[in-house]
């Protein structure tokens, strides 16, 4: 063979070569193949902005694992890659960088701005998919699509226009989540509920006519009290039936405001008795509407009162919340202040405090899309893994409102409403402003001034990339996509708006199975981010361990949809492994060298040995097969790596050595033909997770193919199916561990070999032992294996160990020394005594006892159990030896 494998694995000299390989012979790309079946996933987009961070890492490297697998049972594989515009965070990073070149955007225009924006793009955007690149991801690069780019802009453009069309988007004025930092609204789903440490200022509104006598509220945020229109009882709560009606001084104004009923109220909860603030709470905006109750809005964008709140005008609501509570307390109107935990909404990226307001902006109607989403869920065209998912799914839909998806930001797809400066009239259309005004005739147009928001997008993504809203080849062919991956933190973001988007305008489900998996979390448990400062930077794992070791560690022990921690050890661990397999390629490979091995096995000649590991390394096929269909992809890798390591490299290759040092030619070439199979067999199995060590072993070794990335999958042949051979071998290796155990158990060195007794009256036993003759003495170090039926001819000082349906026994002069035996025993004798003197004299000193801390006696305690028991175990031995 002409190529050798490198002394040494070693990554680093290796990733970047392959990973170039591959990309020059175009092995990522699929095309429209009529000839196969297609086989499509859609990467969620990152951030243009962003950087490769864990999360990335796993949710790649398990997309990366199933469309290798996929690719290798021969689909025509596409994994289609891309990036989205993230429209806050892109426009908060240009912000911020011209802030430090002292340019305002709005002192230079929209149009100025957009130009610094695209610039971030170019110079900041590919920045990920290249980080992508040294994980070994296997997406098709040629392909790559980004929100903003012609395609997807006609698509978003197209689809917005639909909806608006049907009445499905429309413009109107409802409490939307407000960022003042960011001066955008917010959808729902950007909303983090976090808890904080806060109170409730229980306070006295007076009612009118009845001097002395109030009503008294609880609130959490004291300065909306300005906006309040009404307070509401429970029509069925006793206490305040006779207050209905009854008008109440609104403390800190001249405004009088009535108490009304409503069943929105919980008895239970607070004083029963709860403030109206229509403008700025979404509940109360719905009691509001019930009861025609004015909105009143009292805050500014930045999240200073405005101008209708008095002496607390421009002041910051939190300043204005502590004004208003001493000028209660001065009016003798404030009664207590409670200390309380709650859940209050932060904008997801800039974590500032979110207030309800209300705003006039563009909403997408959700019921009729909402549902069309479930019922597509119930008939079964999707479903998730796991399938608790589901429940989260449906929660989700049945609770869903309409969905605002206005943005007041410049970078992103601006709005396609056009407003006629002439009469008002709006007009949504495809292609630009229109020339004349439908309704007056006029000429003079503005368009909207907002933006989508990002996810209209990325909802639209598994078509819009395929060349939606064209009939393409590639629609036809690769949707509905197969599977999407991703976190459980985004399914209401994105997979529920994709499903909606996806059956709305295609008819279709997007995909058919959604796989969710965790998040990756630190060794301590706690979410990795920049204010805790434990990330982990993968590019950093990458760099020192490879990316091989890396994405095994990502896989191993993976369950979907359960987080997993990150150890530097466990990725030592996959290094380890790497190690191991590259070493024992070698081995095969060296003794390769130099003879023309068959490339397949002559089932004629099998040995025990190789008839077990055939038999394994098939049943391994259809197992590994079984739970990657299942999308068990922990389990998966977690079955390949045991058998490498331990079937194939500790015992196969060690039951192998005695035909690869003295065997004939004959032999020789038999058993390195079975060792090249089983080994290129679990490189497949193992390629989709360690990709790169996996293409230079194979490659190596198979010099006649290209790559092990189109090699075909293992499958079940039924020709391999050794179940008898199989548990032959079983029960050898069963006695080879016993017979470990015992050398171990008495230090015995590793060179010293002894005889070996195997006594059975079941003959078929003694004749498992007896086919197996030579591997077996040459893995139980044994000089000589005797097999009969019975005792005869073993003395007494035999050890024995124990297998089903036979006893080992190693006579005991054989394995130690005696006389150096007893005097080690006698010397650890007096050493325990001595221990276990001192440990008693401790337990029973009563200062000792007494001042102790418990811990250090328990330890104590510990201590004296343990050196009883290994003196136990020592005067058994010094008894079996006869002192």
């Amino acid at each position: 063979m002409s190529k050798e494998l490198a002394k040494t694995y070693d990554p680093k000299g290796l990733e970047d070569r392959l990973y170039q390989k591959w990309m020059d012979h175009g092995y990522f790309h699929a095309k429209v193949n009529p000839d196969k079946k297609p086989f499509s996933i859609v990467m969620p987009p990152p951030n243009v902005t962003g950087q490769l961070h864990m999360g990335h890492a796993l949710d790649n490297t398990m997309q990366d694992i199933l469309i290798r697998f996929k690719r290798m049972q021969g689909y025509e594989a596409l994994w289609q890659p891309g990036t989205d515009h993230a429209a806050i965070a892109t426009e908060v990073k240009v912000t911020n960088m011209l802030k430090e070149k002292g340019i305002d955007k709005h002192e230079i225009g929209r149009d100025e701005f957009l130009k610094y924006c695209w610039q971030w793009k170019d110079e900041y955007g590919s920045r990920i998919m290249k980080q992508l690149r040294k994980l070994g991801s296997s997406a098709d690069w040629e392909r790559e699509r980004f929100t903003m780019d012609e395609g997807c802009s006609k698509a978003v453009e197209e689809v917005f226009v639909r909806l608006y069309e049907k009445g499905w988007i429309y413009k109107g004025s409802r409490i939307i989540n407000w960022c003042p930092k960011c001066q955008t609204s917010l959808s729902d789903a950007e909303v983090e509920h976090v808890d904080q440490d806060g109170f409730f200022w229980h306070i006295n509104y007076p009612i009118v006519g009845e001097p002395g006598k109030y009503v008294e509220i609880a609130t959490t945020r004291p300065e909306t009290l300005l906006g309040d229109t009404a307070v509401a009882v429970n029509p069925e709560d006793e206490r305040y039936r006779h207050l209905i009606g009854k008008m109440l001084k609104l403390p800190l104004t001249d405004r009088e405001i009535p108490v009304i009923a409503d069943e929105y109220v919980d008895k239970e909860f607070g004083t029963g008795c709860v403030k109206i603030t229509p403008a700025h709470d979404p509940n109360d905006f719905e009691v509001g509407k019930r009861h025609g109750l004015e909105e009143i809005n009292i805050l500014n964008d930045d999240a200073t009162m405005n101008d209708r709140c008095g002496k607390y005008a421009g002041m910051d609501r939190y300043e204005a919340r502590k004004a208003m509570v001493e000028d209660l307390e001065k009016l003798g109107l404030l009664v207590k202040v409670v200390p309380h935990t709650h859940a209050v909404g932060t904008h997801d990226r800039c974590h500032t405090t979110v207030e309800p307001m209300i705003k006039p902006q563009w909403f997408v109607r959700m019921k009729e899309m909402g549902q069309a989403a479930l019922d597509a869920y119930h008939r079964g065209e999707l479903s998730f893994v796991p399938e608790n998912y589901g429940k989260t799914y449906e929660h989700w839909l049945d609770n869903i409102k309409d969905w605002c998806i206005s943005r007041q930001l410049w970078w992103g797809h601006r709005i396609p409403a056009y407003y006629c400066q002439d009469c008002g009239e709006i007009v949504v259309r495809r292609g630009g402003a229109p020339d004349t005004c439908p309704k007056c005739g006029g000429h003079h147009f503005k368009q909207d001034e907002d933006t989508l928001d990002t996810w209209f997008s990325s909802a639209l993504w598994p078509f819009s990339t395929l060349g939606w809203p064209d009939k393409t080849p590639e629609l036809e062919y690769f949707y509905p996509t197969d599977v999407l991956v991703t976190g459980y933190d985004i399914i209401f973001f994105w997979v529920i708006r994709m499903v909606f988007s996806g059956i709305e305008q295609t008819g279709k489900v997007p995909f058919h199975h959604v796989l969710i998996h965790g998040l990756v979390r630190d060794s301590q448990g706690r979410k990795m981010s920049k204010s805790l400062g434990n990330g982990i930077d993968p590019l950093e794992v990458i760099d020192k361990y490879g990316a091989d070791a890396l994405r095994l560690t990502l896989m191993t022990g993976n369950a979907p949809g359960n987080d997993m921690r990150f150890y530097w050890e466990r990725v030592e661990a996959s290094r380890n492994f790497a190690n191991k397999v590259w070493n024992a390629s070698r081995f095969i490979l060296m003794n390769m060298e130099g003879r023309d091995v068959p490339k397949t096995v002559d089932p004629e000649r099998l040995t025990a040995p190789d008839r077990w590991i055939l038999d394994k390394v098939n049943q391994l096929a259809a197992d590994v097969t079984d739970n990657m269909d299942r999308y068990e992809l922990g389990i998966a890798v977690q079955k390949v790596y045991d058998f490498i390591w331990e079937e194939f490299c500790d015992w196969y290759i060690e039951m192998s050595k005695p035909v690869l040092y003295s065997g004939t030619e004959e032999e020789k070439l038999c058993k390195l033909a079975v060792l090249r199979q089983v080994l290129s067999d679990a490189l497949k199995l193992l390629h989709p997770f360690m990709p790169f060590i996996t293409e230079e072993i194979y490659c190596t070794l198979n010099p006649d193919e290209e790559t092990i990335m189109t090699a075909s999958w293992p499958v079940f042949r039924e020709g391999w199916s050794f179940p008898e051979d199989a548990a032959g071998v079983e029960l050898i290796k069963d006695a080879v561990t016993e017979i470990r155990n015992v050398r171990t158990s008495l230090q015995v060195p590793p060179g010293k070999k002894a005889n070996v007794f195997v006594v059975s009256e079941d003959e078929g036993i003694l004749d498992t032992f007896r086919r197996s003759e030579s591997f077996f003495s040459f893995l139980a170090k044994a000089d000589h294996t005797m097999l009969q039926k019975d005792k005869a001819g073993i003395g007494d000082d035999a050890i024995s160990a124990v297998i089903p349906g036979a006893t080992i026994y190693i006579p005991f002069a054989e394995l130690v020394d005696v006389e150096k035996e007893r005097a080690r025993l006698k010397k650890e004798e007096e050493r325990l005594q001595k221990e276990i003197s001192r440990s008693n004299g401790m337990l029973r000193n009563e200062k000792f006892m007494s001042r102790a801390p418990k811990a250090k006696v328990e330890e104590e305690q510990a201590k004296l159990e343990k050196y009883r028991s290994m003196m136990a175990q020592v005067q058994e031995r010094l008894a079996q030896l006869g002192a």
